[in-house]
């Protein structure tokens, strides 16, 4: 071996463990057909192999170290690792599991097999000595875990480095995002009291349609329909929600009804949408430099959006003062933009709405606000993540003007919860509320028709 990884007399080296860190599934790991579709136990292997390598490797000297290197240094070991274990891999298989390792090695390190998994939307690292991950609405804890804070921090600069960001105690927070689009949010010392956090919220390969959340029993056919016709309407909509609510999955599955002739401008904290068009400007904010200086909010690229000839300007999110100049544009000849709230209720967002325009210290009534609301938006989708993981559109809402000072709101569709089961699962129905869009007659001059039950309250959907 070329020793230069491995650690010197100042750090005592491990010796391999008989015992296992976690229990493996060893005949499931005797079976090709497990490695081949990376099953549960090929994962668990290479978690623990990861973990009984950063015990024994010098890790900042690995981020000079070529693939090759790697490969000479940790054959060995893995050899010696396997055997210990009584883990039947054939050579193919032992050939797949040094090369996956080292690549993960030169990677996030870690949380590299996390990444892979596709069955994973969140992955949470609460300080080096715990990591949670999210499957299919529920958290659990993995097995995973780095050598020790500076590990972490060497993951974490790597991340943050490759963007051009930094983190560390004068800048202590950060979002990034991973090379595939993976959205990251970092805290360091000193705001972050027992070591650094770090959230992954993980960037589907396949973008969401709506027909595939259907699947989920996120949404109902005929609620996917009022959506496709609104988009294709020009209508703009706000997606409301909670945090991991679905809100930008819903977004990215709403674009997909845009027209492909539309000049499309997307405006980020972290850019994330998937936009299947090809005509598309993609615009993320800047964070200050180390003097304070050169920072790009959302206002000033929603200002410069305006100047670049878009037919829609998509919002990841609307958080600030930004939301006048949303709403302006909207009203301006931008009809079909759409955008992002965090909000619990479809009143809420308009509450919300009406906060944020306030920030941007125009003179301006409480009155002329909720109006310049009432006329820009059209639809507010509230999305929810229930109780029990899953995520649901549990409302769709019409904005129809103002009566007074109140800005009115008709649902059209919304979900009702029935039970619960003892496992706590959430059972219920989507159904209409009798009402029909406002904007049904001008869709019907664009070719555009709803079913004949679409808004029948009597039919669960």
């Amino acid at each position: 071996m070329l020793g230069r990884f491995t650690k010197g007399p100042s750090e005592p080296r491990a010796e391999p463990r008989v015992e296992p860190i976690v229990t493996l599934p060893v005949a499931a790991l005797s079976l090709a057909a497990d490695i081949e579709s990376e099953g549960d136990g090929f994962l668990t292997l290479k978690v623990e192999l990861h973990r009984h390598l950063i015990d024994r490797f010098n890790l900042a000297a690995l981020e000079t170290a070529s693939k090759d290197e790697i490969l000479n240094e940790i054959r060995p070991i893995v050899r010696e690792f396997v055997r210990a274990r009584a883990v039947p891999l054939n050579a193919r298989e032992l050939d797949r599991l040094t090369s996956e390792t080292a690549d993960e090695m030169l990677g996030l390190g870690p949380i590299e097999p996390l990444l892979k998994d596709d069955s994973i939307t969140d992955i949470l690292i609460n300080t080096h000595k715990r990591v949670f991950i999210e499957r299919r609405g529920v958290i659990e804890e993995t097995a995973i875990r780095f050598r020790d804070e500076a590990h972490l921090l060497r993951v974490i600069n790597k991340i943050v480095s490759a963007i051009g960001r930094r983190v560390d105690e004068s800048s202590p927070m950060v979002d990034a995002r991973l090379e595939d689009g993976s959205r990251v949010n970092i805290a360091v010392r000193p705001i972050s009291v027992d070591g650094p956090l770090v959230s992954i919220r993980k960037f589907s390969k396949n973008p969401y349609s709506l027909e595939r959340l259907m699947v989920l029993n996120s949404i109902r056919q005929p609620m996917i329909d009022l959506l496709r016709i609104a988009v294709q309407a020009r209508k703009s909509i706000l997606v409301s929600g909670g945090t991991g609510s679905g809100k930008t999955t819903l977004l990215n599955a709403l674009s997909s009804y845009i027209p492909s002739r539309e000049r499309l401008i997307t405006i980020e904290d972290a850019a994330e949408l998937q936009l299947q068009q090809p005509h598309v400007g993609r615009l993320e904010t800047r964070p200050p430099n180390v003097e304070g200086k050169g920072e790009v909010r959302q206002r000033e690229l929603l200002k410069n959006a305006l100047r670049m000839r878009p037919d829609r300007i998509i919002v990841g999110e609307v958080r600030g003062e930004e939301a006048f100049d949303m709403l302006q544009a909207m009203n301006t000849g931008h009809e079909g933009s759409m955008t992002t709230i965090h909000a619990n209720t479809p009143r809420d967002a308009i509450s919300r709405l009406e906060q944020m325009v306030g920030m941007a210290g125009m003179p301006m009534t409480h009155e002329s606000i909720r109006a310049q609301i009432a006329s820009a938006i059209d639809i507010i989708v509230q999305t929810q993540r229930l109780s029990d993981g899953g995520r649901r559109v549990v409302s769709i809402s019409e904005l129809t003007g103002m009566e007074g000072n109140v800005v009115q709101l008709q649902e059209i569709y919304h979900f009702v919860r029935r039970e619960v089961t003892p496992e706590g699962k959430i059972i219920g129905d989507f159904r209409a509320t009798g009402i029909r869009p406002r904007f049904a007659p001008e869709a019907a001059t664009l070719g555009h028709h709803f079913a004949k039950d679409a808004f029948n309250p009597q039919v669960a959907l």
